[in-house]
């Protein structure tokens, strides 16, 4: 089986969960029927939304290096649990020879399985990648309409959410990030993308959500794996 090469550290928890979730939905009966991967875990890499909406420094350098040493790894292909850095995936795809996976089109694939085929659907992320339209640009060939938070519910739930997750306190987050949730199913959507690596993590700190909901670690999880069983 080929290396499944990991470009992480965004943040470092999210990544390390991500290598759980790759595990765990493989169909494995032994060691040797899980997928090789190695994880490059770099938080060490310059914030995304503050790169995009705030002046920050340029993440692409240290997302390239990374990519250069999985390269050098043996990867087949690269899979990028963080939400924010496809903002760069072109530039990163122009960068190597090897397919990068692309979160996005995992979250479509997810939505389908779900049974959510087109239609409004909630999307929630960080700042820089709700306003780099990542979700609501390439989906919207799907036939999917994206509902995202308001201005307000970003400063009040959702962003300071991310970050209790990013500071490892993760129960902390689940009530904000539910409440965020909700209330796009209010306003119509039929699920919700579940758009930032960390935000995964925080929902499942508390009681399930009783509306369908796309947790983007597992899409990506499930492409990887159908790229290492191709």
């Amino acid at each position: 089986m080929r290396m499944l090469g990991v470009l992480g550290g965004m943040g470092p928890l999210a990544s390390a969960e991500f290598m759980r979730r790759l595990t765990l939905l493989t169909p494995a009966a032994r060691d040797q029927d899980h997928i090789p991967a190695i994880l490059w875990s770099d938080p060490r890499v310059p914030d995304r939304t503050a790169a995009r909406i705030a002046g920050g420094e340029d993440p692409l350098p240290a997302l390239i290096r990374g990519i250069r040493g999985l390269e050098a790894a043996g990867s087949g292909a690269i899979a990028i649990p963080c939400n924010t850095a496809h903002g760069w995936f072109d530039a990163m795809q122009a960068a190597t020879p090897l397919p990068i996976l692309h979160i996005v089109d995992a979250a479509a694939a997810e939505l389908a399985r779900l049974g959510v085929a087109s239609g409004p659907i909630g999307v929630m992320g960080t700042a820089g990648t709700l306003a780099m339209r990542l979700y609501q640009e390439r989906l919207a060939d799907r036939g999917y309409d994206c509902l995202v938070p308001t201005e307000a519910e970003m400063e009040s739930l959702v962003t300071p959410a991310i970050a209790l997750v990013k500071a490892n306190q993760v129960a902390a987050a689940y009530a904000p990030l539910a409440e965020a949730a909700s209330r796009l199913v209010a306003r119509g959507a039929r699920a919700v993308v579940l758009g930032c690596t960390e935000i995964p993590l925080g929902i499942a700190a508390g009681p399930s959500l009783p509306f369908p909901v796309c947790d983007t670690l597992d899409a990506l999880a499930r492409a990887a794996i159908g790229w290492a069983q191709s």
